[in-house]
């Protein structure tokens, strides 16, 4: 507990702590030492006001890291505090004392400062917004007396509380969640993004800004600010689109990736210089850039998610040789298949399951038609194939059987009597069935089909925008996607097989060689 002051004492605290720092040197200096004391206290609490990394370092015994970036960190809260930006982004590579930070000691910092104001708190889920808030709120536990703060009694939840005898607080949320009730006067938005299958959803990437624009935007207060920090994961994460749909200026960004990759770099680092080099120095991130792959690289700790040059697709190749419609109508098909890549293979972050259309023409040429890919359990997604092969006239559906079996090729069967039933099959043969079984690396498997592709004998036959994006931002050594899996099966199907010496085992269907 901090000794009581006189009135008198109080007053001529509150103008010490107005005067500069060599005034207050040489009154130190005289006073008595039950004076001195005091002033030592008035001396922490301006540490204390300074900055959040200041007060973490009053707090912990200066046992709390302090880094250039995390200056820039506190600065930022400190611009915001005082009115000087209304919003600001900042993005930096993971394990860089980013959330404890800007998510922890600042908004503690904040409080103590301004008790009357608030603060909110959102993250990718409530779990982590609430640890958060919980850190927050147990920090004014703990030291509560020093920062001269403490917890309303009636409201001290980890993701919402009030500061006794103030109007200020605290609300925590994730990103969808409700931020009902009071307003916020800063309000957080700390790793928006969980992972990077969420960051490939389209759906997710939806439901993030759907969320940003109907919610947290709505609860600010006047002449309040925003804060987005975050990783980066794809181009079109939320930090991203919060970019790409600003005015000009309205954003002060803060881009700090883990090595300096330009001259203007904001700490003002030479090409190649680490963000952290007490923690993490080039060395630490040349191996880290070994074992997570390009793409993880480039986006998370470059803060760059663009697919990166140098994988095994590129765009040019798409693009350069993509036909429409139209064109496609007037060419004779001497193949058509449907390939399926079922959900729950060797991928851990994709539970689509992969169902390509695709042909081959009399000159070689192979065309990419349809893409019919979804989340769909193994009925719906054997009618969905079937449906496809019908209305493309395929000849044959291709599975993948690593991790089903002989039951893939039942599931097709089934949904074909299935459609016959209903009468939509119109007395029509079943394609045959050819299962894959892939015995090599995804690399191996993979670049046989891109080198059509850059010899310009692969076609897309319109736009499919989320196989294309599989394609080039897939790096050798992550988890394929299923979509991308399924468009190989097609395609090295229908090419020449002298082309494509991948080690791909076709089951036996005795109908094949009739029909070949």
């Amino acid at each position: 507990m901090a000794p009581t002051v006189s009135d008198t004492e109080a007053a001529f605290l509150a103008r010490y702590q107005a005067l500069g720092a060599e005034q207050r040197r040489a009154i130190a200096a005289q006073a008595s030492p039950k004076m001195r004391a005091r002033l030592v206290v008035a001396e922490k609490h301006l540490a204390m006001d300074r900055s959040p990394g200041a007060l973490a370092a009053v707090l912990t015994d200066r046992r709390e890291m302090q880094a250039r970036h995390l200056n820039m960190v506190d600065q930022a809260w400190i611009d915001m505090a005082e009115g000087r930006t209304e919003r600001v982004m900042l993005t930096m590579p993971p394990r860089h004392g980013k959330s404890r930070r800007a998510s922890r000691w600042a908004p503690l910092w904040y409080l103590r400062k301004y008790p009357d104001r608030r603060v909110m708190i959102a993250s990718y889920s409530s779990d982590l917004a609430d640890d958060h808030g919980r850190w927050i709120r147990d920090a004014i536990d703990t030291w509560g007396d020093q920062l001269g703060i403490h917890l309303n009694r009636g409201s001290k939840a980890a993701n919402r509380f009030d500061i006794a005898g103030h109007e200020g607080g605290l609300v925590a949320a994730g990103i969808g969640g409700g931020l009902t009730g009071k307003g916020a006067t800063i309000a957080l938005v700390d790793d928006p993004v969980k992972d990077m299958a969420d960051a490939d959803s389209p759906t997710m990437r939806k439901r993030a800004w759907e969320w940003w624009q109907s919610v947290l935007q709505t609860r600010l207060e006047p002449g309040g600010a925003i804060c987005v920090i975050q990783t980066r994961w794809h181009e079109d994460d939320l930090a991203g689109r919060i970019i790409a749909d600003a005015e000009d200026n309205e954003w002060t960004v803060i881009d700090l990736p883990a090595l300096a990759d330009r001259d203007d770099d904001p700490l003002g680092r030479q090409v190649g210089e680490a963000l952290w080099p007490e923690r993490f120095n080039e060395a630490h991130h040349a191996k880290t850039r070994k074992r997570v792959g390009e793409r993880v690289w480039a986006s998370l700790y470059q803060q760059k998610p663009k697919p990166p040059e140098g994988g095994v697709w590129q765009r040019a190749w798409i693009d350069g040789n993509r036909t429409n419609v139209i064109a496609f109508g007037g060419l004779d098909m001497a193949r058509v298949v449907v390939a399926v890549d079922p959900a729950g293979g060797e991928s851990t972050v994709n539970d689509e399951t992969g169902i390509i259309g695709a042909a081959r023409d009399w000159d070689g040429h192979l065309y990419v038609l349809e893409d019919r890919s979804d989340k769909l359990g193994a009925n719906d997604w054997g009618l969905t194939a079937c449906r496809l092969a019908l209305e493309l006239k395929a000849d044959a559906i291709v599975v993948e059987s690593n991790y089903g079996g002989d039951m893939a090729r039942q599931i097709v069967r089934q949904a074909w009597k299935q459609l016959e039933r209903d009468g939509i099959t119109r007395g029509l043969l079943m394609p045959y069935v050819t299962e894959v079984t892939a015995k090599v690396g995804k690399r191996l498997r993979a670049e046989p089909i891109a080198q059509l592709y850059d010899q310009g004998l692969v076609h897309h036959v319109g736009k499919h925008p989320e196989l294309e994006d599989q394609m080039v931002t897939w790096i050798a050594g992550m988890d394929s996607p299923d979509r991308m899996d399924a468009a190989v099966h097609a395609l090295t199907e229908l090419a020449d097989p002298n082309q494509l010496d991948t080690g791909i085992y076709r089951g036996r269907d005795e109908r094949l060689a009739g029909r070949r």
